[in-house]
């Protein structure tokens, strides 16, 4: 009998305190600027920035990401600089918890193509050229971030957009000009009708 008291007397206390610790949850005063970092893709690695508009209940919430990296797949050189802009619509009245994101991304590729043939009236020669490719995309989103100082938060979603499979481009080596054609390399969660969204991020909010 004093087991099950005992044990009763657990249950409640535990029970009291999950529901004030969720009333301070809700009732905390909504953070306005978090900065951090995301790690996913298309993004690999990101800065994020997000401000939450201080009228209409905390619920809306501007924001930019803005990532550079280098990828080397096969023979291509690749560099990719992502940048992105929308707003986070709160599900809840305090800037944190579940959101939908809209946004308009822009992936910028500049790919360098090795190994490549050269040839012009008998004369062959290897050599490299750069071209570039910019994707736009509507970017739509669902996301969780968890309130206080230092915060944590997880994406998922897909960029509308259209991708080519291969880029046609004209260069120069050793003084001869050749046109060619060659395959996107497979760059991880991007296929022909856009990309996908997951990531990571955590940072400060204040």
């Amino acid at each position: 009998m004093k087991k099950i008291c005992l044990i009763l007397i657990t249950f409640i206390g535990l029970s009291v305190s999950a529901q004030e610790s969720e009333l301070d949850y809700n009732n905390e005063k909504s953070k306005t600027i978090s900065l951090g970092v995301k790690a996913g893709v298309p993004n690999i690695v990101s800065l994020n920035g997000e401000f939450v508009l201080p009228i209409l209940n905390n619920h809306f919430a501007p924001y930019i990401d803005y990532g550079s990296f280098g990828l080397d797949i096969e023979d291509t050189e690749t560099t990719l600089k992502y940048i992105e802009y929308g707003l986070n619509i709160y599900l809840g009245n305090n800037g944190k918890g579940l959101y939908l994101g809209a946004g308009s991304g822009t992936l910028k590729n500049e790919f360098t193509f090795n190994n490549l043939t050269f040839e012009e009236n008998g004369v062959s020669l290897q050599g490299s050229a750069t071209t570039s490719l910019d994707i736009n995309a509507l970017n739509l989103k669902l996301g969780f971030k968890t309130g206080g100082t230092f915060y944590f938060r997880i994406e998922a979603g897909y960029g509308i957009g259209s991708i080519p499979d291969a880029l046609n481009f004209t260069a120069t080596s050793g003084g001869i000009t050749e046109t060619f054609t060659e395959d996107i390399p497979e760059i991880p969660g991007i296929g022909t009708n856009g990309f996908a969204i997951g990531n990571i991020g955590f940072g400060l909010s204040f």
